[in-house]
This record gives C-alpha cells, structure tokens and sequence, in this order.
C-alpha cells in the first residue's frame, strides 16, 4: 500500500531545513528588540478571502514583473497553482483541484468557457488592465463564487468609486527578450464625487518562446487585445448605477502541447449595476447587478504539418445572470445574504475534412447545446468575541442542465440509451471556521462540506480527445453529484517585523469523478490509445500543507519564504493526476527611497508520486533563480517607473507537474517595462 503522506529525503527535508533555519535566525533577532516598522503588506490566512494585489491597485512597485500577464501573477500567489498547455491561457488550480472544482467568477460574474480542451480558462478574458486584484477562498470559503469544492476566485474590476481625483492617465509598455513579447498599454480615467468613468487598453504579441539551452518551443506563440470600460453615476448621496464592458480577443495562439492551435478566442463581457448604502433601516451595502457574456472559441490545425485529417473544432458559450447581496449587522454578529442565478448555453463542435474531397465530411457535436440553470441562495455570520471568532456560512443551489440539441442527445443515447433530457440537483454546502488569537499566535480551524454539478464535459461530452493521456473522453449524463468534507488547520506568530505559519488541509472527496478506460468502446481520434468515460470513484483523498515565513531584516529588506507539500490518491490507494510535489519558493526583497530590488528562488522536487494510467511520467525536481530592479522618478505631478529583470538566470531547461505532456518552460529571459503616469 502506498504510503498517503510522503517527502522526499534528498530535497524535501533539506527545504524544511532551510526555511526553519532562516525563520529561527530571524525570531532571536526579534527577541533582541530589533525595532523596525511593520510592513503594511499583512498576510491574511487562507481560510479567509486572500487579496493577492495586497488590497491595492497593482502597485508596480510591489511586482516582481509589472505588465506580467494574469496567469503569472495568479501563480505568484502562494495558494494557486496554473497548468500550461503554452505560454497563453493557464489553467487556475487550488488544492489540486481543476476548474471544473473551483468557482471562477469576474467581478461577481459567472462566465464558462468555450472550449472542450480547457483551452480558454476564465482568467484568459481579462488582462491586468482591468482588474484591482483577485480575491481567494480556500475549499468552502469559495462558496460565495459559486458551487465548489477546492475553492473560489473571484477577479475584482479597477474602478474609481467616486474618489475625488479628476483626470488620471497612464502610458505602459514592456518587453520581453526570450520570445519578444511585446506589450503596449494605456488607461484614462476621469472621478468625481458624482461621476467616474475608467478606461484602458491593452495590446500583447510573442513569438515561439526558447527553453533551457535556446531550445525553440514551436507553436507558443500568440497575440492578445484588451479593452475595458466601467462607469458609475450617483443618483442620490447613497444611491448610485454603474455598468461595465469589457472586449477581449486573442488570435493565432499557439499550443505547443496539444495537437491543435487557436485562431479565435473572443469574449463580450457587460454588466449592470445598482447599488444602495442602506437598505429597509438594517441592511448595508445592497448592491444588485444583471449580466451578460458570449464567448467564441475556434480551435484548428492548418497551421501544423503532417495532419492526417484536418479538424475545425468552434465552441460557443452563452451566459445571463444576476446577483442581489447585502450586509446586516446586529451587536456581535455581522450577515452577508446573497442570492444568485445563471442560464447559460453551451455548444461546441467537430468538422473533420477527409484528404480526399469526394469524401462526405465528418460531424459531430462534442458539447450538444446544453442548457445550464443554477439558482441559488448564499449566507454567511461573522460572530465577534473578545479574542475569538466564528465564521458560519451556507450555499443552497438549485441546478439543472438540459441537452437542447436533438441530434446531440441521440449521440449521447448510443452509449447511455436511458438517459433523460434533463437532470435536476439540488446542492449544498455548509462550513464553519474558528479564529482564536493568544497573545502573538493566530489559531485557524475549520470544518466544511460541499458538492458540485458535473461539469458540461464530464456530463456531456462527446469524443473529448484528451493529449495528456492519448484517450477520447465521453461525459456520463447520470453521474452521481460531487461532494467533499474538508478539515483545515492553520497556527501562526505574528510580530510587527516578524510572521511564521503552518496550515494544512484535508479533503475526502466522494463520488470522485474522473475517466476511467473503457475497452468495449472505439476511439474516434486517429492514433488514440483508447476510449474514457467519466465515472464516480467511491472515494478520493487530497493532503495539502505548507511552511510560510516573513521576516523584515530592515525598513529596506524584506525576506519571505515558503515550502509545501502535496498528496493525493484515490479509494484504490492510486495516485491521482496533477498532484504538486514538494515545492518551495523564497525571495529578497528591497523598498527604498524609490528604488526596489528583488531576489527570487522558485523550485520544486522530484514527482514521485505520479500515475502513468492518466499520462504522467515521473519530472525532475528543478530550480531557477531570477531577479529585477526598478526606480521610480518625480516629473512634477506625474511619476516615470522602470524596471527590469531576468527570468531563469542560469537558463535552466526543465518542466515541472503542471506541464502539460512535459513541455519545457521558458529558459532565461530579460525584460523591460516603462509606465508613466498621469495625475
């Protein structure tokens, strides 16, 4: 029997070590009476919402790399992973835990991709431009976003609110050596105490990027706009409207781990909003908003050599919905109540063109128009004592897919003949956290329980060719409802120069649902291996935990460090897929007199714990070192920022678990960026 928690002796141990050996070092110093000001940077637990932009706009000063992309600055953060099928449109993971187990919402807004491959996550539609920062909730703490089971992320639009600072603008442009990426951006914004309206744009082109040892990574590359716009009116002191737009496009994007490129991938995001300070005497901040999005997503392969049938595969995915919260407060205890709804509308298809012409073309619909309607109803009490709290919170949803297409459910008919037209769930969810604080520890404990609604894929898909594992995947319309009980723990010290914690989490996933072989069905993609159909496992087990350190050496240094380790295996005691190694990362940082400065080491050990039945092989442990310098200059009331850095300084060739098929990441790289502001 495998064992459920392991770490590797050769890197794992070493890492603890060193992360403990460097935090002890900086606790005696603080026992000796260092005085030095506390960072304004305060880490929040990871049982609560997580604000990864530091509860800021996106301060340059404060990145690593400004004018990074979204997925590299979600995966900054220290509670998401991202899986990489190329240099564009990573995938979000938490706790190990896909996108079909997490609720991804903008701005409040649920929005569903378009492609089949997972090709186009959430966070591909919006850009830095737009947002102010990303909000994080661990396992149930997510429920707020939506049904989950390994959390929520919810990525908050930039807007003025009313603040009184008239005309703002500015001016950015980066660049990158590795695939001369280049990136061009700009935003005019203009806020009053009545009106304010925020606008910006931005523009992104690569080439095919170069791992380790100038190797070129053919089809990497892509091209990328965005351009966003939210405004706001005060209708009265404590009422006001508001509405958003955002344009996203992405064209000739290349995926270098899978079998097909990207030629569209387009989304039209708006939305409605009205809000009021007070509502009935007793609820506060009442804001209620209508949207809508439409995403098109067009996969192909003309641009690849030596396919032996070409395919057109476009997708299309259609969402309305709307959202009411509001806050109530009553002596210790502080209510938030939402409810929420959402139609969306879900298509994609597959046209294969035979070589030879006088051959009929082949069709098929592998997402058959499916109807999804979720109603539900979320509220959460915040109990105050005196040096203690208590988080209860529920979701109680209403969910239910219908497949429109009658030509789709008669695909679906030939491998599920009793299968209805419509199936309806009704989904739960309750959690509780405890904060107790003694003296300078911080206590965290929680218990939770979730379920989620099978995804479209999982429930409906048709002929899904998976390249991690060579297999086509078919959906199980009567697959049993997800759900999971989590245990999480988290104890911390915490003074004004000096932070240590310790968490870790637990999930029994039941009725896990993944792809399993069956060998009675033929695969439809040429050269695939077999045929996979999703199916409930009794059972499955997920162990997450982690070491993090913060340590102010001075008012100018600021050393930070974290370690974790990861398991997870299904009721056979077999490992599951995508499961993060240990993993490590620590960094030097500098703030002074405008000049910043930063040291970064990011690594990760061997993958032992892989399966080869879902395509894994066994990564090398790996480790790459980078580092930036920026200055910020004074042009009367306007502001000149730059700052470089390099990537992967030794030109390290490796890839890590999140790779998709092992593709290389990048090798070393050098870049610029130059923002100028207008005040």
């Amino acid at each position: 029997m495998k064992s459920f928690i392991y770490v590797s002796p050769r890197l794992g141990i070493p890492m603890v070590c060193l992360l403990v050996a460097v935090l002890f070092t900086a606790f005696v110093s603080e026992l000796h009476g260092q005085e030095v000001a506390a960072d304004s940077l305060k880490l929040i637990n990871l049982n609560e919402v997580v604000v990864i932009s530091a509860g800021k706009q996106l301060d340059h000063q404060k990145q690593h790399k400004p004018m990074s992309s979204l997925d590299e600055f979600l995966e900054s953060s220290r509670s998401i992973n991202m899986v990489k099928r190329g240099a564009y449109a990573w995938e979000p993971t938490m706790n190990d835990m896909g996108s079909e187990r997490l609720a991804v919402t903008i701005d409040g807004m649920q929005i569903f991709g378009a492609c089949t491959d997972k090709m186009d996550p959430i966070t591909s539609y919006v850009d830095v431009s737009n947002l102010s920062e990303a909000q994080i909730g661990s396992g149930q703490q997510g429920s707020a976003f939506g049904n989950t089971i390994g959390g929520g992320i919810n990525l908050k639009l930039d807007k003025s609110n009313f603040k009184p600072t008239g005309w703002t603008g500015s001016l950015e442009s980066s660049y990158e050596s590795n695939n001369s990426m280049r990136a061009f951006g700009g935003e005019l914004n203009y806020s009053d105490e009545k009106f304010y309206i925020n606008t910006d744009v931005i523009y992104r082109k690569a080439d095919n990027y170069s791992a380790g040892g100038d190797r070129e990574v053919l089809y990497s590359q892509f091209e990328k706009y965005n351009f966003s716009i939210n405004t706001a009116y005060k209708l009265a002191e404590d009422k006001s409207v508001s509405a958003t737009l955002i344009y996203d496009e992405a064209r000739d994007v290349g995926y270098p781990a899978l079998t097909m490129d990207v030629s569209l991938a387009r989304a039209i995001i708006g939305s409605v909003s009205y809000n009021q300070d007070t509502l009935f005497g007793s609820l506060t901040n009442w804001e209620s908003k209508l949207y809508f999005n439409t995403i098109e997503h067009v996969m192909d392969d003309t641009t690849r050599p030596d396919v032996p049938i070409h395919m057109d595969m476009p997708g299309w995915s259609d969402t309305y919905g709307f959202y009411s919260q509001a806050n109530f407060t009553r002596e210790k205890n502080r209510f938030f109540f939402k409810v929420d709804g959402y139609f969306n509308k879900s298509i994609a298809e597959m046209t294969m063109y035979p070589a030879n012409s006088n051959e009929a073309l082949m069709f098929m619909l592998t997402w058959p128009n499916v109807h999804t309607t979720d109603f539900g109803f979320y509220a959460e009490d915040n109990i105050s004592f005196s040096k203690s709290s208590l988080k209860l919170s529920t979701r109680l949803s209403y969910h239910s897919n219908t497949v429109a297409d009658d030509f789709g459910l008669n695909s679906l008919k030939i491998f599920h003949p009793e299968m209805d037209r419509t199936n309806t769930r009704f989904l739960k969810s309750f959690s509780a956290q405890y904060h107790q604080m003694m003296n300078n520890f911080h206590l965290n404990g929680g218990i939770s329980y979730g379920e989620r609604a099978p995804s479209v894929s999982e429930g409906y898909g048709f002929y899904l060719f998976n390249s991690f594992d060579n297999h086509d995947y078919i959906g199980d319309p009567d697959l049993k409802t997800e759900s999971s009980a989590e245990v999480n723990l988290s104890i911390s010290y915490e003074k004004p120069i000096f932070e240590i914690t310790a968490e870790a989490n637990y999930f029994r996933v039941f009725n896990y649902i993944i792809g399993t072989v069956n060998p009675l069905v033929s695969p439809m993609a040429i050269g695939a291996d077999g045929v996979k159909v999703y199916e409930n496992l009794d059972y499955a087990q997920l162990f997450n935990t982690s070491l993090l350190g913060r340590y102010a050496i001075s008012n100018a240094f600021k050393l930070s460090g974290r370690i974790s380790y990861h398991r997870g295996v299904d009721n056979d005691d077999e490992n599951l897929p995508l499961i993060s190694p240990v993993s490590y990362q620590g960094s030097l940082d500098f703030y002074k007199n405008q000049y910043s400065a930063s040291l970064s080491v990011n690594g990760a050990g061997k993958q032992v714990n892989y399966n080869p039945a879902y395509g894994e092989t066994k990564t090398a442990s790996y480790a790459t070192l980078s580092a930036s310098f920026g200055k910020r200059f004074f042009l009367n009331n306007d502001s000149l920022f730059v700052k470089t850095g390099i990537e992967n300084i030794l030109d390290t060739y490796y890839s890590s678990y999140t790779d998709w098929k092992n593709i290389p990441r990048m090798g070393r790289n050098i870049y610029l960026t130059i923002s100028y502001s207008i005040k």
